[in-house]
């Protein structure tokens, strides 16, 4: 079954592995908790977490992430891991399903860690992502940025999305959108 017709098939949560050869993506995993509080600073607390992680929240997300590929779920949880031994650089999320999406969009949400950050592996993690987004019936990558994160909003112009309509979150947050259309783009 696929969450409200995505066309996203039913993996286990350990088939499915992403690289180009610089960067490869896979679901996150219990053993990441350490690297990602590690990791985590006050830009990944802005812009993508919500808040300062804890052991226990973490745990609870990454069991939720495990559950949401597991049961065919809308969310897709990968790291970014690089080098031999797969280091955890960061995290990129998809979301085939919520507040601001339409039928056959496919959120896309990126963050990494400082020490990996000006290397253009953001890039290739949502150009990764966005791969496996067509892959299982995604038909547009949407990104959206607030205005004070032009870091983000680059990543987004560099992976090949352009600027579409801004929008607002329930709280009145004003986001930027960058789209990419996946059905026809050459991935």
């Amino acid at each position: 079954m696929t969450p409200r017709g995505s066309g996203v098939e039913n993996r286990g949560m350990h088939d499915v592995k992403l690289s180009d050869g610089v960067v490869t993506l896979s679901p996150l995993r219990l053993d990441d908790v350490r690297a990602h509080l590690a990791g985590e600073d006050e830009l990944l607390v802005r812009w993508l977490n919500g808040g300062p992680g804890t052991r226990e929240g973490v745990e609870a997300y990454i069991r939720h992430c495990r559950e949401q590929w597991d049961t065919a779920g809308p969310l897709r949880a990968f790291g970014i891991r690089v080098g031999v031994g797969g280091v955890l650089a960061g995290t990129v999320d998809l979301r085939f399903a919520g507040e601001g999406l339409a039928p056959g969009q496919v959120n896309v949400a990126y963050g990494l860690y400082p020490s990996w950050r000006g290397r253009g592996l953001a890039t290739r993690a949502v150009l990764l992502a966005s791969r496996y987004a067509a892959r299982v019936g995604g038909a547009q990558a949407v990104i959206q940025v607030e205005p004070e994160n032009p870091a983000s909003a680059a990543v987004a112009q560099r992976a090949g999305f352009t600027p579409g309509s801004p929008m607002h979150g329930k709280d009145g947050t004003r986001f930027d959108r960058y789209v990419r259309d996946l059905r026809t783009t050459a991935m």
